[in-house]
Protein backbone atom coordinates (compact mmCIF):
# COMPACT_ATOMS: atom_id res chain seq x y z
CA UNK A 1 0.00 0.00 0.00
CA UNK A 2 1.63 3.30 -1.06
CA UNK A 3 2.27 6.22 1.24
CA UNK A 4 -0.51 8.70 1.87
CA UNK A 5 1.21 11.58 0.09
CA UNK A 6 -1.80 13.85 0.73
CA UNK A 7 -1.10 13.88 4.47
CA UNK A 8 2.61 14.50 3.96
CA UNK A 9 1.84 17.24 1.44
CA UNK A 10 -0.68 18.89 3.76
CA UNK A 11 1.79 18.73 6.63
CA UNK A 12 4.58 20.29 4.61
CA UNK A 13 2.37 23.12 3.33
CA UNK A 14 1.08 24.02 6.79
CA UNK A 15 4.57 23.86 8.29
CA UNK A 16 5.48 26.69 5.96
CA UNK A 17 2.37 28.63 6.94
CA UNK A 18 2.83 28.03 10.65
CA UNK A 19 6.49 28.92 10.73
CA UNK A 20 5.82 32.09 8.79
CA UNK A 21 3.14 33.02 11.32
CA UNK A 22 0.32 32.94 8.80
CA UNK A 23 -1.69 30.06 10.27
CA UNK A 24 -3.99 31.14 13.08
CA UNK A 25 -7.60 31.26 14.16
CA UNK A 26 -8.61 33.70 16.87
CA UNK A 27 -12.08 32.20 17.36
CA UNK A 28 -12.45 31.04 20.93
CA UNK A 29 -13.17 27.34 21.04
CA UNK A 30 -13.03 24.94 23.95
CA UNK A 31 -9.57 23.30 24.05
CA UNK A 32 -9.35 19.50 24.01
CA UNK A 33 -9.83 17.95 27.43
CA UNK A 34 -6.89 15.94 28.82
CA UNK A 35 -7.36 12.19 29.10
CA UNK A 36 -7.98 10.67 32.49
CA UNK A 37 -4.87 9.99 34.53
CA UNK A 38 -2.65 12.50 32.76
CA UNK A 39 -0.54 15.15 34.43
CA UNK A 40 -1.75 18.64 33.55
CA UNK A 41 0.73 21.48 33.54
CA UNK A 42 -0.42 25.05 33.01
CA UNK A 43 2.46 27.14 31.74
CA UNK A 44 3.28 30.33 33.63
CA UNK A 45 4.76 32.08 30.61
CA UNK A 46 2.36 34.52 28.95
CA UNK A 47 1.53 33.82 25.28
CA UNK A 48 2.20 36.28 22.52
CA UNK A 49 -0.45 38.96 22.20
CA UNK A 50 -1.83 37.71 18.89
CA UNK A 51 -3.03 34.46 20.51
CA UNK A 52 -6.24 34.48 22.59
CA UNK A 53 -5.03 32.00 25.23
CA UNK A 54 -2.05 29.85 26.29
CA UNK A 55 -1.62 26.33 24.95
CA UNK A 56 -2.80 23.17 26.70
CA UNK A 57 0.15 21.09 27.89
CA UNK A 58 -0.25 17.52 29.21
CA UNK A 59 2.81 15.62 30.46
CA UNK A 60 2.72 11.81 30.42
CA UNK A 61 5.23 9.32 31.87
CA UNK A 62 5.17 6.42 29.43
CA UNK A 63 7.16 4.19 27.05
CA UNK A 64 8.12 5.21 23.52
CA UNK A 65 7.77 2.45 20.89
CA UNK A 66 10.50 1.04 18.67
CA UNK A 67 10.49 2.63 15.23
CA UNK A 68 12.22 2.52 11.88
CA UNK A 69 12.54 6.14 10.76
CA UNK A 70 13.67 7.50 7.41
CA UNK A 71 14.97 11.05 7.66
CA UNK A 72 16.95 13.88 6.10
CA UNK A 73 19.43 16.25 7.72
CA UNK A 74 19.26 19.94 6.93
CA UNK A 75 19.85 23.41 8.32
CA UNK A 76 18.28 26.84 8.10
CA UNK A 77 19.80 30.26 8.61
CA UNK A 78 16.53 31.73 9.89
CA UNK A 79 13.37 30.53 11.62
CA UNK A 80 11.33 31.28 8.48
CA UNK A 81 13.56 29.03 6.34
CA UNK A 82 12.80 25.97 8.47
CA UNK A 83 9.30 25.72 7.02
CA UNK A 84 10.61 25.80 3.46
CA UNK A 85 13.16 23.06 4.21
CA UNK A 86 10.59 20.87 5.99
CA UNK A 87 8.22 21.33 3.06
CA UNK A 88 10.82 19.89 0.68
CA UNK A 89 11.68 16.97 2.98
CA UNK A 90 8.12 15.93 3.85
CA UNK A 91 6.65 16.78 0.47
CA UNK A 92 9.36 15.47 -1.87
CA UNK A 93 12.37 13.60 -0.49
CA UNK A 94 10.71 11.17 1.93
CA UNK A 95 7.72 10.35 -0.33
CA UNK A 96 10.22 9.60 -3.11
CA UNK A 97 12.03 7.09 -0.90
CA UNK A 98 8.79 5.49 0.29
CA UNK A 99 7.43 5.14 -3.24
CA UNK A 100 10.70 3.80 -4.63
CA UNK A 101 10.89 1.13 -1.92
CA UNK A 102 7.14 0.37 -1.83
CA UNK A 103 6.94 1.11 1.91
CA UNK A 104 4.11 2.06 4.25
CA UNK A 105 4.16 4.95 6.69
CA UNK A 106 3.96 3.80 10.31
CA UNK A 107 3.43 7.07 12.15
CA UNK A 108 3.28 10.84 11.98
CA UNK A 109 6.07 13.15 10.71
CA UNK A 110 8.74 13.95 13.29
CA UNK A 111 11.81 16.15 13.74
CA UNK A 112 14.88 16.65 15.94
CA UNK A 113 16.32 20.12 16.52
CA UNK A 114 19.92 20.50 17.65
CA UNK A 115 19.24 23.92 19.20
CA UNK A 116 16.48 26.48 19.53
CA UNK A 117 18.21 29.48 17.93
CA UNK A 118 19.73 30.38 14.56
CA UNK A 119 21.40 28.88 12.69
CA UNK A 120 19.10 25.87 13.04
CA UNK A 121 20.32 22.30 12.48
CA UNK A 122 17.66 19.61 12.35
CA UNK A 123 16.63 16.16 11.15
CA UNK A 124 13.14 15.56 9.77
CA UNK A 125 11.72 12.09 9.25
CA UNK A 126 8.77 9.75 9.26
CA UNK A 127 8.36 6.19 10.63
CA UNK A 128 7.99 3.39 8.07
CA UNK A 129 7.12 -0.30 8.28
CA UNK A 130 10.65 -1.48 7.32
CA UNK A 131 13.97 -0.22 5.95
CA UNK A 132 14.23 0.20 2.19
CA UNK A 133 16.99 -1.24 0.01
CA UNK A 134 16.87 1.32 -2.82
CA UNK A 135 18.64 4.51 -1.78
CA UNK A 136 17.55 8.07 -2.43
CA UNK A 137 20.19 10.79 -2.13
CA UNK A 138 20.01 12.54 1.24
CA UNK A 139 17.65 10.02 2.88
CA UNK A 140 18.99 8.01 5.83
CA UNK A 141 17.58 5.29 8.09
CA UNK A 142 17.50 5.32 11.89
CA UNK A 143 16.42 2.43 14.10
CA UNK A 144 14.94 3.82 17.32
CA UNK A 145 15.03 1.41 20.26
CA UNK A 146 12.20 3.01 22.22
CA UNK A 147 12.06 2.84 26.00
CA UNK A 148 11.13 5.06 28.94
CA UNK A 149 10.02 8.52 27.93
CA UNK A 150 8.14 11.62 29.01
CA UNK A 151 5.81 13.05 26.39
CA UNK A 152 4.40 16.55 26.22
CA UNK A 153 1.02 16.48 24.46
CA UNK A 154 0.89 20.06 23.23
CA UNK A 155 -2.27 21.69 21.84
CA UNK A 156 -1.67 25.16 20.45
CA UNK A 157 0.03 27.29 17.80
CA UNK A 158 3.42 26.04 16.70
CA UNK A 159 5.02 29.38 17.60
CA UNK A 160 4.18 28.73 21.27
CA UNK A 161 5.85 25.30 21.27
CA UNK A 162 8.87 26.51 23.32
CA UNK A 163 6.46 26.73 26.27
CA UNK A 164 6.09 22.95 26.04
CA UNK A 165 9.85 22.52 26.33
CA UNK A 166 10.00 24.90 29.28
CA UNK A 167 7.19 23.07 31.08
CA UNK A 168 8.86 19.70 30.55
CA UNK A 169 12.27 20.88 31.75
CA UNK A 170 10.69 22.30 34.90
CA UNK A 171 8.71 19.09 35.49
CA UNK A 172 11.80 16.90 35.00
CA UNK A 173 13.76 19.01 37.48
CA UNK A 174 11.00 18.85 40.11
CA UNK A 175 10.56 15.08 39.66
CA UNK A 176 14.29 14.30 39.35
CA UNK A 177 14.07 12.70 35.92
CA UNK A 178 17.31 12.18 33.97
CA UNK A 179 17.34 12.54 30.15
CA UNK A 180 18.60 9.59 28.13
CA UNK A 181 18.86 11.17 24.70
CA UNK A 182 17.80 14.11 22.53
CA UNK A 183 14.15 15.16 22.50
CA UNK A 184 12.10 15.12 19.32
CA UNK A 185 8.78 16.39 18.03
CA UNK A 186 5.95 14.35 16.49
CA UNK A 187 3.32 16.21 14.47
CA UNK A 188 0.20 14.20 15.33
CA UNK A 189 -2.67 16.22 13.89
CA UNK A 190 -3.16 16.79 10.18
CA UNK A 191 -3.24 20.61 10.12
CA UNK A 192 -5.56 20.67 7.10
CA UNK A 193 -9.17 19.48 7.43
CA UNK A 194 -11.13 17.45 4.87
CA UNK A 195 -12.25 20.67 3.19
CA UNK A 196 -8.69 21.87 2.68
CA UNK A 197 -8.85 24.56 5.35
CA UNK A 198 -6.34 25.10 8.20
CA UNK A 199 -7.40 23.54 11.49
CA UNK A 200 -7.84 25.74 14.57
CA UNK A 201 -4.27 25.81 15.96
CA UNK A 202 -5.59 25.03 19.44
CA UNK A 203 -6.89 21.72 18.09
CA UNK A 204 -3.54 20.74 16.57
CA UNK A 205 -1.54 18.24 18.63
CA UNK A 206 2.26 18.16 18.69
CA UNK A 207 4.01 15.62 20.89
CA UNK A 208 7.45 16.42 22.33
CA UNK A 209 9.19 13.23 23.39
CA UNK A 210 11.94 13.26 26.04
CA UNK A 211 13.70 9.86 26.45
CA UNK A 212 14.61 9.25 30.11
CA UNK A 213 16.64 6.73 32.13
Amino acid sequence: MPVNTKILFNTSIVFIAILLGSCGDDKKKDPPKPEKGRIITETKKEPERKYPRPPIINIVDTVAPKMTVIYCKDSAATFERIGLKLGKIYGTKLPEYIKKNNLKTAGAPMAWYKKQKAPFFFEAGIPVNKPGSKPVKGVQIHQMNGGKALIVHFFGPFELLPQGYDAMKEWMKENKKIPAGPSYEIYITDPIDKNGKPVDPYKIQTDIVFPIK
